[in-house]
């Protein structure tokens, strides 16, 4: 059992309101997963790509990324928040930071990559970890978050969610995989790895190789319908979408709402409640097996 809340804002002159809503939103959903949270915001645009890195502590993580700042020199913006940073390089030199964290701080994961995302996530009661981060001070037109309630592996930071595989790319789930060991198998095949055996960044994993492959964020979802086997709901971010997606028995609970200003998402209805104009907002059950998609250019 674990809680998901998704927040797609409709008009640019709302995205002040974005984290506070978002944090409100993912603190009711406390009691379904009470171990561990995540979160991501889709900011401002970086001139290359924002990596977010992560530490075991706030001192260890500090010195890897002044080392890392030194060994690039020029070109590189860093900002901290408590057990992770964000570190904005040019597009080009990408490569050349992850081969150096590699090479020269093991102790340090690559949570995300993106123009426009970043994401936080930690152990911890869902309030703590928003405020850790200060996600009512975060800005943004989308952002998903998940309460984590780990009944199939342990409570750590590397198992909650959300799970990014690929550039502005993230996923939060509430359900179980069957195949996703035979899917991480294939998808290695196919150049894909992993940072852990969860089986949510498998199915991460899965939309980013299909919308490599060409599909659009829609047609990946479509087809995790039949690829994917198991219960499920999906909440994924992109760049400039948002989209959800039940399995086709969907026995874990959904509800949506959608008024000219937002669309939001929440695992049970609580979780919208404080939103602005709930009270006149259409809000309704996603259907099993079809895919809600939203996007603003």
């Amino acid at each position: 059992m674990c809680g998901i809340v998704g927040l797609f804002l409709k008009k640019p002159e709302l995205e002040p309101q974005l984290g506070t809503l978002l944090a409100k939103m993912l603190e009711t959903m406390t009691d379904r997963g009470p171990d561990s949270a995540g979160f991501a915001v889709y900011g401002s645009d970086a001139a290359g790509v924002k990596l977010t890195l992560r530490g075991p502590d706030r001192a260890s993580l500090a010195d890897a990324a002044a080392r890392l700042e030194g060994a690039l020199g020029e070109g590189v913006e860093r900002v901290e928040r408590d057990t992770h940073t964000v570190l904005s390089v040019p597009a080009a030199r990408e490569d050349e930071v992850r081969t150096w964290l590699k090479a020269n701080a093991p102790g340090i994961d690559v949570v995300s990559a993106g123009r426009r995302m970043e994401i936080y996530k930690e152990v911890g009661l869902p309030a703590s970890v928003a405020e850790r981060f200060d996600l009512s001070g975060m800005s943004g037109s989308h952002g998903i978050g998940h309460t984590r309630m780990a009944t199939e592996s342990a409570v750590t930071t590397n198992g909650a969610h959300p799970f990014s595989t690929g550039t502005d790319e993230c996923l939060v789930h509430n359900g179980s995989l069957s195949n996703h060991n035979d899917l991480r198998r294939r998808l290695e095949r196919e150049g894909l790895s992993f940072a852990t055996k969860n089986d949510t960044e498998v199915a991460a994993g899965y939309l980013s190789w299909r919308m490599r492959e060409g599909a659009s964020l829609k047609e990946a979802l479509e087809s995790s319908l039949t690829d994917l086997d198991g219960f499920f709901t999906f909440v994924v971010g992109t760049e400039t979408g948002f989209a959800v997606v039940r399995d086709p028995i969907a026995c874990k609970p959904a509800v949506m709402a959608e008024t000219d200003d937002y669309v939001a998402f929440g695992s049970e209805y609580r979780a919208l409640v404080g939103l602005p104009g709930i009270d006149k907002a259409r809000v309704f059950e996603p259907e099993p097996a079809k895919v809600y998609a939203w996007e603003r250019h």
